[in-house]
């Protein structure tokens, strides 16, 4: 994860990423709280919630609108998009998160990696002024460890 100096004028975003089961339920998941440039793309945010989680960033990726059927959500932001695949919603290399982020408490869910479906709970928790000589993205807060993400296989 490639940390920057925020650009002038540009706010933090504090946003909380909470592991959860493809239900939307949270309760007791592991969790972050992230500290994100406004102006970020939502690939770096991907990257940055994956990497916090100890996960490797190696596949397709979503956020959804609708937490609990994400298949049906009417706000969304997809990889496949950005790499030429059909999708009916925009890229995530284009899309800032203060677009799609626009409101304290709005929550995505960000779905990582199709085959397995990695769920995690995306929510806005609050907008700061950028602490000076910090580089962000940055891991402010961290509840419970990491998962799994691949079982380990005996030879």
């Amino acid at each position: 994860m490639k940390k920057r100096d925020v650009k002038q004028a540009e706010k933090v975003y504090l946003i909380k990423a909470t592991l959860s089961d493809r239900y939307g339920k949270v309760r007791g998941q592991p969790l972050r709280v992230l500290a994100i440039p406004e102006y970020f793309t939502l690939y770096g945010l991907a990257e940055t919630i994956v990497d916090s989680f100890g996960f490797d960033f190696d596949h397709p990726f979503g956020f959804y609108d609708n937490i609990k059927r994400w298949s049906h959500s009417d706000e969304g932001y997809e990889l496949f998009a950005d790499i030429g695949e059909g999708s009916k919603f925009k890229g995530v290399k284009i899309t800032r998160v203060n677009k799609v982020f626009d409101e304290i408490g709005k929550k995505m869910l960000f779905l990582f990696d199709y085959g397995d479906e990695w769920h995690f709970i995306v929510e806005l928790k609050g907008i700061k002024l950028p602490t000076e000589g910090e580089k962000y993205p940055l891991v402010v807060k961290a509840v419970g460890g990491t998962a799994l993400q691949y079982e380990e296989v005996d030879e």
